[in-house]
């Protein structure tokens, strides 16, 4: 096969494997592997593992490692400090030193698989040691986890796991050395790391801010990824020349530009390079597995999905629980980071190259691996049922949360239901009770929560991404929902979801980051959708406006003729004046009318009523289940139906009477 023939039979399996996994809701990463496993010389023998596919699959390490570096940030990792450092780092070292000691026992005292040595014991256990940041964080992403008691401690341990590859990647070459030469190989390989990392932080982080800036007032995207790629392969060549990884000088470009004003543009340009290439890292370590030995050895295969998963699942349940965790949380936790993951792959690889690993055992650990990580997404998805049966206090405890949300909102009706207490919850629910509306607020994080309770707001522990939560929280009875947290676009639409299913009477406010899934929030039933980004833009306009001496009034009516541009809920809402002042009578207002239930005129058109003789317009109709219509003569009316009419304010309590009790006029 020519070099093109190549390329393109890998982008035509990559893309295959992406179509089915996204169809099946799986990670694009387990495509990426089964595609190697088929393509490959073990199989339908397609491609072989060249070795320039095989340095395009390296560069997706180095730029998945610059990705790392890139998120690596002193204030998130301090703000979990206690699961980074003491939950993640016990999880990291008691899996190496149970996993290595344990190889060693199986086949120095049993005769398994010949005899290893420490050093090769060791590379397994750190590729065991990892999980799969991909798989898990998106998963905990579209289960609306991510702030819950366990997702914190999963994130402090994959954060750890992160960090501990930086010198995994420094001892697996290392250790590779002769045995007399180890114990140099590693001291050396420690002075270079500490002296060229030393160096890089304190010399390199001036330098490139001020390279950045030049290269940035070219004005140039071209010329700005170009010189992204050429510092981000620089530093992992000048890390390879030092004898130590590629990787490593790819996670310190990556921390470099981490402390810079360039970090988010940077994250941007280099997405599409890093998932590329690390798709075809993936390929070619699916090229790797022989399947016919996998079938000769599936009980070894078995085995090694069996046991480590298990064994993973334990310790980091036991571990939880020994820091403080309530037994369902911990087993959470554990069941969560049971698998494999990806720099398990790259360790593993690596591990390999420095003739660590013997092709007899990489065939049966890569199977496992894989396996563990195709079974996870079902783990994860059946995780709850799973703790419920085999921890009766946590049935007992999610019982008495939804007890404690029931009583708190059993009485309420017509109420707000705010999903999310942050900043924003909290400004929503200061404004209700200044208007004395009640509402009944949900959120995970317990501190906030506790705080928020002592301070008398009307909020409870709760997950809004679970149907019993709303439910307890008067859904059924709630005047509105107020979706208030920018976690993810799944995580909103789940909640959506729930509310149309069980209460498709009550409207859906949803607050986001900008309007890039307006079009999915609209579709899915929210009645409305606000985002931050034109927000704050109209609030910067208003504010530059009277400061260069537009009239207050005008710059109000600016502002909200953009409104009425963007937002169907509030069009024509705050038209004209809405006090009684006699300067402002006879201007032109807004009003809301709600037909009643049942009603006598129901299926009636609009037309009918002759509003026009009125002088008064129907600006909009919002049906009783929060969706708004634009009308016509021919909009037929149902109870509950509110409609917003514009007109004079004699003319609108006309209006109203005539659509309340008089009826269409004979």
């Amino acid at each position: 096969m020519s070099g093109l023939e190549i390329i393109l039979l890998y982008l035509l399996a990559a893309v295959l494997g992406v179509v089915v996994c996204r169809s099946l809701k799986l990670p694009p990463m387990l495509g990426y592997l089964a595609v190697g496993v088929v393509i490959g010389p073990n199989a339908l023998a397609l491609a072989q593992n060249s070795e320039g596919v095989r340095h395009l699959g390296e560069f997706g390490v180095v730029f998945l490692m610059f990705v790392i570096g890139l998120e690596f940030n002193l204030p998130k990792l301090w703000s979990i400090r206690k699961h980074v450092f003491g939950l993640g780092l016990l999880q990291v070292s008691l899996t190496m030193v149970v996993a290595a000691a344990a190889t060693l026992v199986l086949t120095r005292q049993l005769g398994w698989w010949g005899d290893i040595s420490w050093q090769t014991a060791l590379a397994l256990s750190s590729a065991l040691a990892m999980s799969s940041t991909a798989i898990v964080v998106k998963l905990m992403a579209e289960r609306l986890e991510m702030e819950s008691e366990h997702g914190k401690r999963i994130m402090g341990v994959l954060l750890f796991q992160d960090l501990a590859v930086v010198p995994l990647l420094v001892l697996i070459p290392a250790l590779g050395a002769a045995g007399e030469n180890l114990a140099v190989a590693l001291m050396w390989a420690a002075l270079k790391a500490t002296v060229l990392v030393a160096f890089l932080l304190v010399g390199g982080q001036h330098l490139l801010r001020r390279w950045l800036k030049v290269v940035a007032q070219r004005k140039s995207e071209e010329l700005f990824v170009l010189n992204l790629l050429l510092i981000t392969l620089g530093l992992a060549w000048l890390t390879e020349l030092a004898g130590l990884s590629l990787a490593l000088g790819a996670f310190i470009a990556g921390m470099l530009i981490s402390e810079t004003e360039y970090k988010h543009q940077v994250e941007t340009d280099i997405r599409p390079f890093h998932d590329v290439l690390l798709g075809l890292f993936f390929i070619s370590i699916g090229m790797l597995l022989d399947w016919r030995e996998v079938a000769h050895s599936w009980l070894l295969v078995l085995a090694l999905l069996v046991v480590p998963t298990v064994f993973k699942a334990v310790l980091v349940t036991a571990l939880a629980r020994g820091l403080g965790a309530t037994t369902g949380v911990s087993m959470r936790t554990g069941l969560y980071l049971a698998q494999a993951g990806e720099f398990g792959f790259v360790l593993l690889a690596l591990a390999q190259d420095k003739g660590l690993l013997a092709p007899s055992l990489l065939n049966p650990i890569l199977a496992g691996m894989v396996l563990s990580m195709l079974a996870t997404p079902f783990i994860i998805m059946h995780s709850n049922c799973i703790v419920l049966k085999l921890v009766a206090s946590d049935w007992l405890q999610q019982s008495l949360q939804m007890t404690n949300i029931a009583r708190k909102s059993i009485a309420a009706h017509d109420h707000v239901l705010i999903c999310g207490f942050g900043r924003c919850g909290q400004n929503l629910a200061r404004i209700l009770e200044s208007e004395g509306i009640p509402y009944m607020a949900l959120d995970l994080d317990p501190e906030r929560v506790q705080q928020a309770v002592q301070a008398g707001h009307t909020v409870e522990f709760g997950d809004c991404g679970r149907i019993q939560s709303l439910m307890a929280a008067g859904l059924a009875r709630a005047s509105a929902v107020v979706v208030t947290y920018l976690d993810t676009p799944a995580a909103s639409l789940k909640v959506l979801h729930h509310v149309r299913t069980h209460a498709p009477q009550v409207p859906v406010i949803i607050r986001t980051q900008d309007d890039q899934d307006l079009e999915r929030f609209q579709a899915a039933g929210a009645t409305e959708v606000v985002p931050e980004s034109i927000e704050g833009s109209l609030m910067l306009a208003s504010h530059a406006l009277a400061l260069v001496g537009v009239p207050m009034r005008r710059v109000i009516r600016i502002v909200q003729d953009q409104r009425d541009a963007r937002y169907n809920l509030l069009r024509g809402y705050f038209h004209g004046a809405d006090d009684d002042s006699v300067q402002e009578m006879h201007l032109e207002r807004m009003h809301t009318i709600t037909l009643p239930r049942p009603y006598l005129a129901e299926g009636r058109p609009l037309v009918a009523f002759a509003l026009d003789t009125l002088a008064v317009r129907v600006v909009r109709l919002r049906r009783s289940n929060g969706q708004t219509h634009v009308v016509d003569g021919q909009t037929c009316l149902l109870g509950g139906d509110t409609l917003v009419v514009c007109g004079r304010a004699e003319s609108l309590a006309l209006a109203e009477q005539r659509l309340l009790h008089s009826g269409p006029p004979a």
